[in-house]
Parts: structure tokens; sequence; C-alpha cells
């Protein structure tokens, strides 16, 4: 890469803030548990004509880039990879050599996040996050869009602990838009045929019903052990135990709510023997539905 490609003067219209280390270090220390992660750089750039970066040892950030429009490019240790519009990039932190420019000819507009912390490499463990794995597609991100601008403009307006605290917050809600898309659906308008999600909107609606795993792979002509294996891959428990757990949170509701008697909540929610519910309940919430409903009673109080 020659020099033309470098640019030091910025962009129109870019938007860059970098939060003082010592600024940083200084909240993180004091309130760990609020700063498990945090940002630590974030910017915009459009249309961005020989942007170039180069990173010969790697960066002990993480960096989310998401391409708006044109196009550009990233070399991470010697494997190169191509960024089109409504393309994203998490890059876990690393010491391998990277580098990443815009395209001459179509330049990328980029909306981009630096975030690190302390336990930063379990949180990059913990989403099996690999700086290989290159860009990923994604439906426009409008939601990422409105909590980054939410993010800046916060840190616009200085950096008190309500405002670094208001971002580190917001950053995990804008990581979970890209690594978790469909959670972020907005229009209710649209239909899915998504068995998982059918199977636990038909739980919901049968709430008081007595439901087999039969019953729920039936309705999508499966055999029970696919559709176990399906359901538990995609929400990580087994299907009778996803719809107990609805059941449970459907209980604390009514509990919340004092409207009725344990008895009359365990039958609404499909149970014949009261004693048996309460069993079920405590198992699931350590507590029995008594204590619970004493706890929600006194809370609204104070």
């Amino acid at each position: 890469m020659g020099n033309s490609f470098k640019r030091k003067d910025g962009f129109d219209g870019e938007k860059l803030i970098s939060i003082p280390q010592k600024v940083l270090s200084g909240y993180v220390k004091k309130y760990p548990a609020l700063f498990n992660i945090y940002i630590t750089h974030i910017g915009y750039f459009p249309k961005a004509s020989y942007h170039y970066k180069e990173r010969r040892k790697g960066c002990v950030d993480n960096i989310l880039i998401y391409c708006l429009k044109g196009k550009g490019y990233f070399v991470i240790d010697k494997k190169k990879f191509e960024v089109t519009p409504n393309h994203f990039m998490l890059l876990p932190a690393t010491e391998h050599y990277m580098r990443y420019w815009a395209d001459d000819d179509d330049p990328w507009t980029i909306y981009w996040v630096h975030f690190t912390g302390d336990t930063i490499e379990d949180f990059n463990a913990s989403l099996n996050l690999n700086i290989f794995k290159g860009p990923v597609p994604i439906p426009f991100n409008n939601k990422a869009l409105e909590i980054w601008n939410n993010i800046y403009q916060n840190l616009e307006m200085g950096y008190s602990i309500e405002n670094l605290c208001n971002a580190t917050f917001c950053l995990y809600n804008f990581i979970a838009t890209f690594l978790f898309p469909d959670k972020h659906i907005v229009s209710e308008q649209v239909e899915t045929t998504d068995i998982i999600t059918l199977t636990i909107l038909n739980m919901k609606q049968n709430i008081e019903k007595k439901m087999t795993v039969e019953d729920m792979a039936g309705q999508h002509k499966l055999s029970s052990s696919h559709f176990s294996s399906l359901f538990r891959k995609a929400t990580g428990m087994p299907p009778m135990d996803y719809f107990i757990h609805l059941k449970m949170q459907k209980a604390c509701q009514f509990l919340y709510a004092n409207e009725a008697k344990i008895k009359t909540i365990a039958l609404d929610l499909g149970y014949d023997d009261p004693y048996y519910f309460s069993r079920v309940f405590k198992k699931y919430m350590g507590m029995s539905p008594e204590q619970y409903k004493l706890n929600t009673n006194i809370r609204t109080q104070v």
C-alpha cells in the first residue's frame, strides 16, 4: 500500500469520539460490575475515500464495523476479505497483523465501535468469536443505527458516569442486533415458518393445557426425537422444560397481580394437583408460590 491510500484529514460528515483512557480506567476501577465491557472509540465514516488503517500488532480492542454502502477490504494475518453493503465484521482482540481500507472507486460508508474490558477474552470465547470468520451478511440493521446514535449523542454530552454507563448498557444491545438479528425484527406483521417460533407461540396460547412432545412434534409432522433435537439446539433446553418455564412465568404474573388462590392458579395452568404445582414452582423459582406472593406484595408496598 502506498501513501496515496492513507488519509489523515478525515472525511466530510465524519463522526469520531475517543474516550480518554484515564477517564475509562477510573470508572472501571471504581465500578467494575458496570463495565465488564466498555466502548473505547466510536465513529462513522461516510464515503471514506482513501480510508486506510494498518495494525501490525493487531488490536487490543474488539472492533465491530458495519458497512452501509460502498465497498472495503480486510486483511487478517494473510487472509483477505471483501466487505460490501449490509455486511458486518466483529473482530475479537488479537495480536495478528491486520489492515483494512476503502475501495478506490466505491469507498465504503461505515459505522464502527471499538470496545474492550478486563474479561474481554472470556467474552469472546463465550461467543466463539473468530478473527478469520470474515464479513457476515445481515438485513438492513436500522435498530443498530438507532442505538449507535443514542450512544454517540450521549458521549457528545461528556463523560459522566451516567453517560458512560448508558453507553455500556447500550453496547450489549448494539452487539445483539448483529449477532441475533432475528430477535430484533420489530414488525409484528412478519410471518415466520420457523417451527421453533411457532411452537413457542402455540405454547403461550395453550398455557393452560397439558401438551406433550408428541403433540408439539405432530403439529409439524416431525418425529418426537427430531423435533426435540431441533428445539434443544435453538433454545438450549428440551421442549417440555421450556413449556414449564412459560407456565412458571405466567404463574409469577398471576401471583404478582394477586388475582387468585394458589389452587386456582394451578388449575389455570393445567395442574390438577396444587401441591404438585407448588413443588414444580419451587424447583424453578427457588421459593414456594406463597413465598413469592408474599415477597411481591411487600415490594409493591414500598
